[in-house]
């Protein structure tokens, strides 16, 4: 084919996916934003330097291209997966290491007597991947970051559970975003935290029988509408919800019937923007870092502050940074907090963040203000505000960013936090050690 062929097929600027063909036979499967974009671009004169011989090779060979729209980039992603795994085009297997790509895997339900563990989704490397272990798997997927993008979305509708979801830090913060479904509720003191906690179901009085039984019940239902999307069937998934919604409705559960409404709304509106990346699906550019401060002290010693950091909604441990507060032996947290941001202001070799997080309510969120007005940097505060159990109750500052940012926010905040104990900790133990 030649660049002035593309002129016949008028194709759409629409997500989809997009197939080469020479004599009816399928050489190569693509995913793009852009339909027509994305397949002018086999025929830029670099095309050798960006994409390599067998792609050049391909276009070559190819004497005609068509394709298939999609609603979203999410589902284009997913069904070049499908339509890969069910042609195995001979371009899109050369010189490729499927070891290396990432599977999404649904673990089986399993009844251990009395006990049944629920089924978690997971992204496996291909290496090592024994599929028999698992009830489904989906892929490959050769771009991890793009996959990671698409389970954050798919995630936001279909709550599930996964490995880091189950660790004991992150119960709470997980349950907070709506990230893990309410299998079971605080109708038993601690059953949440034991069972989520341990990835299992277990046996509870009969009076909670019919409460535990539902729950499990819709988070089945979960996984199974996880497991259509995957597979392409995303109408499937539609008629499901509306029988779901009108089931409650008829039974006066207007609560149940206003959250199935909200799931048919987010899988008819997909918001996929963070995979529209220049056709790289889930490539990061946009440059947004988000800096929380901490401040960490028993009854003012051995105090401590922190920053952590999240660019562009990755979790960035390399630029974590430690403050052992030199200028206060006494509880002052709004002290120590004004200490470590002038400090940390002064190197300007780390970059400026876009957005500044505080544990703390209108008092810390103003010493930010000052110092940062000290200094003369314009830069967003956000504070997050804490309950009498240190969970995150509000998060008070520009509401526009606040939801936008929520869920980075939190994240970061829940860091900071975190690291900001454990340095404590470990300051404490080393002076204690000293004496």
């Amino acid at each position: 084919m030649k660049k002035i062929d593309l002129k016949k097929f008028k194709m759409p600027e629409k997500p989809g996916v997009y197939f080469f063909l020479a004599s009816k036979s399928i050489l190569y499967i693509g995913k793009a934003t852009s339909l027509k974009d994305r397949v002018s671009s086999y025929f830029s004169k670099d095309l050798i330097k960006t994409r390599g011989p067998a792609v050049l090779d391909m276009t070559v060979k190819a004497d005609t291209v068509e394709w298939q729209e999609t609603d979203s980039v999410l589902e284009a992603l997913i069904l070049e997966a499908n339509l890969i795994k069910k042609y195995k085009p001979k371009y899109n297997t050369k010189e490729k290491d499927n070891k290396s790509f990432n599977y999404v895997c649904i673990t089986k339900i399993l009844r251990q007597g009395l006990t049944t563990k629920l089924p978690k989704v997971l992204i496996v490397r291909g290496r090592g991947l024994n599929k028999k272990e698992y009830d489904k798997v989906y892929g490959p997927y050769p771009n991890g970051g793009q996959l990671k993008e698409a389970m954050k979305i798919i995630r936001r509708i279909f709550p599930f559970i996964d490995n880091d979801s189950m660790k004991k830090n992150n119960i709470e913060f997980y349950k907070q975003l709506g990230l893990v479904p309410d299998v079971v509720k605080t109708t038993k003191k601690n059953t949440f935290r034991k069972v989520l906690g341990r990835g299992v179901w277990e046996p509870v009085p009969d009076h909670f029988q019919k409460h535990f039984s539902s729950s499990f019940i819709e988070y089945k239902k979960n996984i199974k509408n996880i497991k259509l999307f995957f597979e392409g069937k995303k109408k499937s998934i539609i008629i499901n919800l509306k029988k779901d919604m009108a089931a409650f409705s008829k039974s006066k559960d207007f609560e149940n019937a206003a959250h199935v409404r909200d799931q048919i709304f987010a899988i008819n509106h997909i918001n996929d923007i963070s995979l529209i990346k220049g056709d790289t699906f889930g490539s990061r550019t946009s440059g947004y870092r988000i800096e929380a401060y901490d401040i960490a002290h028993m009854g003012g010693k051995n105090m401590v502050g922190v920053m952590t950091v999240i660019e562009n909604g990755e979790v960035n441990k390399n630029e974590y940074r430690k403050f052992i507060i030199k200028t206060l032996d006494n509880a002052n947290d709004t002290g120590a907090l004004e200490e470590v941001l002038s400090r940390r202001l002064r190197h300007t070799e780390w970059g400026l963040p876009s957005l500044i997080v505080v544990d703390g309510s209108t008092a810390q969120v103003e010493v930010v203000k000052r110092v940062l007005s000290r200094y003369q940097f314009s830069i967003s505060v956000v504070g997050v505000v804490k309950d009498e159990r240190h969970k995150p109750k509000a998060i008070i500052g520009d509401e526009s960013i606040i939801k936008m940012y929520k869920r980075d926010i939190l994240l970061s905040n829940n860091e900071s936090h975190r690291f900001a104990i454990t340095f404590h900790k470990l300051k404490r133990n080393k002076n204690f050690l000293n004496r």
